[in-house]
């Protein structure tokens, strides 16, 4: 019989499709239950309807634990631990499951005292605990939970995501991967394009800009302020075919927020054999050290825009980078080893008694 495992989560997020479909592949039974109206092939979803406001996650507990007693899994896996991390840490499910998004930790719990006592409780409540990077894990631990402390990153798919380069282009190509808000500064990254060019008038260079987000009209209006539209695409939302295709033909990729745990966009640009220029966290810094690229202080425009002179001026350097980061994901971020490592966490969970586990993956505590 299969293992019934039952996520709560965003279903139309890309990470948590991932990773159910990475479960029904590894013959478990996935049902989902979510605020989010999507389809998952192999996964049976479940739709309440949306929070609009922070309390809503409290009148939604009643229709919440009847959900999960009616499909009686044999796992709850709650994703985002100050959400959907209530649901299931309220709900009569167990053994249960947390995974750390980043800004559920890092952020959120800081807003107030109550938020950071709420976090500890949930946290409490599970009997393991999953987020993709060491900060974060960190940080949990404060919270002294009873569970078992796991690193599972959401790794990229190596087979979709690798370099190209008998399909490379003329010029040269900077690609950035992530949202357009706030927190992830492609102001800052733009601001650096436009210096860069200004520094290298010559360069036949184009900035790709990948996602979309709440800033696409202040974006489009600081690229043509600063005069640089003929140089900046605008790709938004690509589906992951079309992305990895895009990327691999890019020579730099750049990712700068200011608050993140480990980003599987940078992720896939290291499988493409990108260099990368990433912001001063802890996140970053796990995975972009002078071999892969470089670490700039965060909001430092003039270090983004000696960065990408570096990496322009230097083709050798920038193919043994890129290089250096695709061995690195291929040993240890690639999506189908992570998620058989989740599969063998699963298993153990499977075989728990009186909150006593089988583990056999890494455990950072």
């Amino acid at each position: 019989m299969k293992t019934h495992l039952c996520l709560i989560g965003d279903a139309e997020s890309i990470h948590l499709r991932r990773w159910a479909q990475a479960m029904v592949q590894r013959g478990f039974r996935v049902s989902v239950i979510s605020t989010s109206v999507a389809s998952i092939e192999g996964a049976e979803i479940i739709v309440l309807p949306l929070p609009r406001r922070t309390w809503d996650w409290f009148l939604r507990l009643g229709a919440l634990r009847r959900a999960v007693r009616s499909l009686a899994p044999d796992i709850v896996h709650a994703h985002y631990v100050t959400s959907y991390g209530l649901w299931g840490a309220a709900s009569s499910g167990r053994p249960l499951v947390l995974t750390a998004w980043g800004s559920d930790i890092l952020v959120t719990p800081r807003r107030s005292h109550a938020l950071r006592i709420l976090t500890g409780w949930i946290l409490r409540q599970a009997s393991l605990i999953t987020a993709d990077s060491r900060d974060v894990l960190t940080e949990i631990a404060r919270y002294r939970p009873s569970g078992s402390l796991h690193e599972i990153f959401w790794g990229a798919d190596v087979t979709q995501f690798h370099p190209n380069p008998s399909d490379r282009r003329p010029g040269f190509h900077v690609a950035s991967m992530r949202a357009w808000e706030a927190n992830y500064q492609i102001d800052v990254i733009v601001e650096a394009f436009s210096r860069f060019l200004a520094k290298s008038p010559r360069c036949d260079a184009t900035l790709h800009l990948f996602g979309g987000g709440s800033q696409k009209k202040s974006l489009h209006s600081l690229v043509e302020r600063l005069g640089i539209s003929k140089h900046v695409i605008w790709h938004g939302l690509l589906p992951p075919h079309a992305l990895a295709h895009e990327l691999a033909l890019c020579d730099v990729s750049i990712s700068v927020p200011q608050s993140d745990a480990t980003s599987v966009s940078l992720l896939e640009s290291m499988a493409c054999s990108l260099p990368a220029i990433v912001s001063d966290l802890p996140a970053n810094r796990q995975w972009i050290d002078a071999s892969g690229g470089y670490v700039v202080p965060v909001g430092d425009v003039d270090a983004v825009a000696t960065s990408l002179c570096e990496v322009f001026e230097n083709p050798a350097m920038r193919e043994q980078k890129g290089a250096f980061n695709r061995k690195k994901i291929e040993e240890i971020g690639s999506s189908n080893q992570q998620m058989d490592l989740m599969a063998v966490l699963y298993t153990g969970l499977g075989r728990c008694r009186k909150n006593e586990c089988v583990t056999s993956a890494s455990e950072n505590r």
